[in-house]
């Protein structure tokens, strides 16, 4: 059976997230579909490997972040998803019922931010087993957010989240780990990846599922997706590997995929590292642009790495 569960706010949050609802038909962030996102797919279409990225911006998160996984702007909020991991799973020596390790045990969180990363609201999500978010997007009304299991083939609860109340619904439960999450309104379909982001799904609304294909491309794993414009939609990522010495090394990336095929149709690194050494879209990132300008926000580190969580705003000019 499903579940409804309503969070309360206080009216002021209520009234500045009504507000940031509005200001959504004007900003260019990934989510709602309108005209003015449009040269999005085109600016990072001309993300290559001689791109030259500025830091612009550094903001600390003074609270606990976790494991951050997906980003999404809303006006003058940020949307920020995290797992709190209690217990890790752990691999078993051989599949049991199916599963490759145990379930763990874990936490959710969607945390609302402002623009300089002051706390608004931790809303905690997940039942069960299910307690991994993933990668998020938004509509003109809804952000989406799926809750998996912490492990691969398992199952999942794709979330709504009011952007003007905060209330969240279960939209629909899958039978598959779902890593991330893209609403599209002018279909009323929800794309979403799986583990290591090998397999697309599509759904209607409601769950039920109309396609199930496979990755054809092996670029990235991809962590965070949102949908661009009518044909197109963004994801950002890494993909690890050993050196010859042994040491791990995180090649990071961006793609721009259609909509409909899920098919790569461009594909650029992107090695900007942050103070854990991690690659800039190991985590979650929002791309937008303005007037000439492709901006990344990235938050690559977990809450008890290095420095902490610091949101990384990355500027480029493309075009």
């Amino acid at each position: 059976m499903r579940s409804t569960r309503v969070f309360r706010v206080a009216a002021l949050v209520t009234t500045v997230l009504a507000t940031a609802a509005a200001t959504v038909v004007t900003t260019q962030a990934v989510g709602a579909d309108r005209s003015a996102h449009a040269p999005l797919a085109e600016a990072v279409s001309h993300v290559n490997r001689s791109t030259q990225w500025t830091l612009a911006r550094r903001i600390k998160l003074d609270f606990p972040t976790y494991h951050p996984q997906g980003f999404a702007r809303v006006g003058n909020r940020l949307f920020l998803s995290s797992v709190e991991i209690i217990e890790a799973p752990v691999k078993y020596p051989a599949p049991v019922d199916g599963y490759d390790r145990t379930p763990g045990k874990g936490r959710g969180h969607v945390f609302v931010l402002d623009l300089q990363g002051n706390l608004i609201k931790d809303i905690v999500l997940g039942e069960g087993h299910m307690y991994h978010p993933g990668g998020i997007d938004a509509d003109a009304t809804s952000l989406w957010v799926p809750v998996a299991e912490y492990r691969p083939r398992s199952h999942a609860i794709v979330y709504r989240i009011d952007l003007r109340t905060l209330t969240v619904h279960e939209a629909f439960r899958a039978a598959d780990h779902v890593g991330g999450v893209v609403p599209d309104p002018t279909t009323g379909r929800v794309h979403g990846v799986t583990w290591g982001s090998r397999e697309f799904y599509v759904w209607n609304g409601t769950g039920k599922e109309l396609s199930h294909t496979v990755n054809t491309s092996h670029f990235l794993d991809y962590q965070d997706c949102a949908k661009a414009d009518r044909r197109t939609m963004l994801c950002t990522g890494i993909t690890a590997y050993k050196t010859a010495t042994g040491a791990d090394f995180e090649l990071g990336g961006v793609a721009v995929l259609d909509l409909h095929s899920h098919a790569a149709r461009h594909e650029a690194p992107i090695q900007q590292w942050s103070a854990a050494g991690h690659v800039a879209t190991r985590n979650p990132v929002h791309l937008e642009t303005d007037h000439g300008t492709l901006r990344m926000w990235a938050a690559p580190d977990d809450g008890e790495e290095r420095a902490g969580t610091e949101i990384l705003v990355y500027e480029t000019t493309v075009g």
